[in-house]
């Protein structure tokens, strides 16, 4: 017998879940929320037999900024942050659905999938992801959703991919008995993002979004990324991961976003190799005048900075896995300064007048030295959007403050959860 969302919410099973996937804090909070989203699915579409509850994590980027594209590594987690949904299966051939804060009724007719150049994003995503079901040899049909997000959208935390995944969720659970894994999904959402979007993204986001937990990906072979589960609980280790919106916003920047895995291809194509992953730094030194010649010198450093960044990301997780947390904290620091000098997207190129990332990071890196503890960088794809600073628990509220004073954005804590893009239906099953 299928359990009504409501239901599943409100039962003893459904509040542990929540507290499971969000922390006891947070309990009253989400309850209400899900328990808005099922009321505006049954304002739109009624109450519908078989109705399920899904939702897909946004993502925070530990380590490994810019990597992914040229094979690089990562270390990543699914956050509490996330995109949800009410869906019903419909059994035919037309996806329906309406978002929360937008006025708008999606309609996607699966018997035609081809790019359109009238499609919004949004539509776009949702046809490219129907159509990578296809290519990949998975059934996909028609459902109706309401679905609600509080992943800021064009900031770096993954908003996009975070919605890939709940798509892909739904799919893969309503049509293909939840057969495919959080690398068939990250595959289907970047087909969509390449080819229907326009966007050169590597799977780092979509990942992320999909797996659950704090993992460490090594995409050497991106057709098979390895993926190691790093065991790390920030908070009760007394450190708190903050996410500051900067205020910028990098939705309209995929020139800037384009040139980072281009210009790295650059370098590698110089020394006869397609990414940077299969050169070595001694193989630029060793040619630096004709890899300047004919990449040019920002490529050369965003390569540089490819290269570093992979020893990074290795340090980075033996340094956790040993406990060595003031060493895991001065590797974030080097990340940000790398990302900052030799990768150069904290800010657009030219851009004088607006450099919100970099203001951040300054006012954060002096509160930082006079408290004599935690770490900052740029956070996810850069050029605007985020910074993520981690610093000791009890600081947290003050930071919050003082940042808050200075920049009047929205800044965060946020954890990472153990459950990337699930439906709650199937999870509430394990719950004791």
């Amino acid at each position: 017998m299928n359990t009504q969302p409501l239901e599943l919410i409100q039962s003893t099973s459904g509040q542990a879940l929540l507290v499971q996937m969000y922390g006891q804090q947070q309990l009253e909070e989400q309850t209400a929320r899900y328990t808005k989203l099922n009321e505006s699915f049954e304002q739109y579409f009624g109450v519908q037999e078989g109705s399920k509850l899904f939702s897909a994590a946004g993502r925070s980027e530990i380590g490994g900024n810019h990597t992914d594209h040229n094979h690089g590594k990562v270390l990543a987690g699914s956050i509490t942050l996330d995109t949800i949904a009410v869906a019903a299966p419909t059994m035919d051939s037309v996806i329906t659905f309406y978002s929360e804060g937008y006025d708008q009724k999606y309609v996607i007719d699966l018997t035609d999938l081809a790019p359109k150049a009238e499609d919004d994003g949004t539509t776009a995503l949702i046809r490219g992801m129907a159509a990578g079901f296809g290519k990949f040899g998975y059934k996909v049909e028609g459902f109706q959703a309401y679905i609600s997000s509080n992943v800021f959208s064009a900031s770096g935390l993954s908003s996009s991919a975070s919605f890939e995944m709940l798509i892909c969720t739904i799919l893969n659970h309503f049509y293909n008995e939840g057969t495919l894994d959080a690398v068939v999904m990250s595959k289907i959402g970047q087909y969509a993002e390449n080819h229907y979007w326009n966007k050169p993204s590597g799977l780092l986001d979509q990942m992320a979004c999909a797996y659950g937990g704090m993992i460490a990906i090594d995409f050497e072979n991106p057709a098979e990324p390895v993926i190691e589960p790093v065991q790390w609980d920030f908070q009760q280790n007394g450190y708190s991961l903050v996410i500051v919106n900067t205020g910028g916003n990098h939705a309209d920047l995929t020139e800037d976003y384009a040139a980072v895995p281009y210009e790295m291809r650059a370098v590698a194509k110089a020394l006869g190799s397609e990414y940077v992953r299969e050169i070595t730094t001694e193989a630029i030194y060793a040619n630096l005048k004709q890899v300047r010649e004919a990449a040019g010198d920002r490529a050369v450093l965003r390569a540089l900075h490819f290269l570093e960044e992979n020893n990074r990301v290795d340090g980075q997780v033996q340094a956790l896995r040993e406990g060595r947390f003031a060493d895991f904290l001065n590797l974030i620091t080097a990340s940000g300064n790398s990302s900052w000098k030799w990768l150069q997207n904290v800010y657009q190129s030219g851009s004088v007048k607006e450099q919100e990332i970099g203001i951040a990071l300054a006012l954060t890196e002096n509160y930082l030295q006079k408290l004599g503890d935690g770490a900052c960088r740029i956070h996810g794809g850069g050029f605007a959007g985020v910074i993520l600073t981690i610093l000791p628990n009890e600081k947290v509220e003050e930071y919050m403050s003082w940042m808050h004073g200075m920049l009047d954005t929205p800044i965060i804590v946020v954890n990472v959860r153990a459950q990337g893009a699930v439906c709650l239906n199937e999870l509430i099953k394990n719950v004791g």
